[in-house]
């Protein structure tokens, strides 16, 4: 059997159609329109995009290999479940990732890269976002770009690569209004410890942020995803 790519690893255009209905899904299950354990099949999917059940086919292939959707015989496509321990062994790869990224940045003298960082999140707190999505957004950028300043391109792709893996449980976690408080406060500090070159104490921070994040993943409920479906999912596609 030849190997099924992925868009990225295809080389395919963002025109072509099965990679457009890939980036739309893998969106609906970002956003909380398609819920973990949710059950559906190709052919409503196709009515849904009005487009052919190839295309479609093709696409669920390509998020099944990427771990997003299962196919079962008799009941068709699920989004995948949530696996905790899977999660977990990703934020452990995440926390080595950036602690080492603190502590090489101020190893090189280079904290300077880090400077529009502050613009975002050193600011005061009637200047905080509420918007989930966007302060999720900006959250996800604050965490890559401390790895990316440290120039390592194999390194940013392993980081971006956990991310996105773990990006459904992150913006779960910014459906509750003190966590996006808390997010600021501790996103200011860190960056206050970077740029005074003390490594240490920004690396117990960041590590202190994370697992919080993480924590957040062993106390989600199936209310909370309905929650997550109310403030994202109804939002129009664009």
């Amino acid at each position: 059997m030849s190997e099924i790519k992925t868009p990225a690893a295809s080389g395919k255009s963002g025109n072509n159609l099965a990679a457009q209905i890939y980036t739309r899904l893998k969106a609906d299950i970002f956003d909380f329109r398609l819920l973990p354990g949710d059950k559906f099949s190709e052919g409503e999917i196709a009515a849904r995009m009005q487009v052919s059940r190839t295309p479609v086919r093709q696409a669920l292939f390509w998020l099944q290999r990427e771990g997003y959707v299962d196919v079962h015989f008799r009941s068709g496509w699920q989004v995948h479940a949530f696996d905790f321990k899977y999660f977990e062994d990703l934020y452990e790869v995440r926390v080595m990732m950036e602690t080492t990224a603190i502590a090489r940045l101020v190893e090189l003298d280079a904290t300077s890269r880090l400077d529009p960082l502050r613009e975002i999140w050193c600011v005061p707190a009637e200047h905080y976002l509420i918007d989930p999505g966007a302060v999720a957004s900006l959250d996800e950028a604050f965490h890559t770009q401390i790895v990316a300043a440290v120039g390592n391109d194999e390194m940013v792709r392993i980081h971006q690569d956990v991310t996105e893996r773990i990006r459904i449980i992150r913006r779960l976690d910014f459906t509750k209004p003190l966590r996006i408080d808390a997010t600021y406060r501790e996103h200011a500090e860190i960056l206050d410890a970077i740029f005074s070159n003390q490594a240490g104490q920004a690396q117990t921070m960041i590590r202190a942020h994370i697992a919080e994040s993480q924590a957040e993943v062993k106390r989600i409920t199936f209310y909370m995803l309905q929650k997550a479906r109310e403030r994202y999912g109804n939002r129009e596609e664009s």
